[in-house]
């Protein structure tokens, strides 16, 4: 194809680019509550409350197919893509100049899903809803911003976080 670029694993070294890690994340809805798990034995946020289901984008994946497969990977339940309301999206940073530390996440909400939610994975302790007015704590900082954007509205449909 005609001025296509050939974008090899040097291609970053070359251009001076980092690394922005997607990931998505799905707060299944239930009216006014949302649920949301407690971290557990990850070592990142431990004891800390999250999006009930959530995780990094893999290759050659879309972010809706990475939500369907969290929230069937961590809490048994289906959702079809269709029903996923996209949320925001968090261009965010823990400013530590790791190449890992840039992150792209994607918040969807979701009030329609087949299975009962429960925890399928050893990475958390606890799953519960919680009225969005009624917030557990601690919540991890960056989910917390969102949850705080919805129970407040409107939501902006890109946000920064640590810049």
């Amino acid at each position: 194809m005609a001025g296509h670029e050939d974008y090899s694993a040097d291609y970053a070294g070359q251009h001076g680019r980092f690394t922005v890690i997607p990931a998505a994340y799905v707060f299944l809805r239930r009216g006014e509550s949302v649920l949301l798990q407690q971290r557990a034995g990850t070592g990142y946020y431990d004891g800390y409350w999250a999006a009930g289901a959530a995780g990094h984008v893999e290759q050659g994946e879309s972010v809706f197919s990475a939500a369907i497969r969290e929230a069937a990977e961590e809490l048994g339940v289906t959702i079809l893509e269709s029903d996923l309301r996209a949320v925001t999206a968090m261009h965010r940073t823990g400013a530590t100049g790791a190449a890992i530390d840039e992150r792209l996440d994607v918040f969807f909400t979701c009030s329609a899903w087949s299975g009962e939610p429960q925890l399928q994975e050893d990475k958390a302790s606890d799953l519960r809803w919680f009225p969005l007015e009624e917030l557990p704590e601690p919540v991890v900082p960056h989910e917390l911003l969102v949850l705080d954007l919805l129970r407040s509205g409107p939501v902006p449909p890109v946000v920064a976080y640590g810049f």
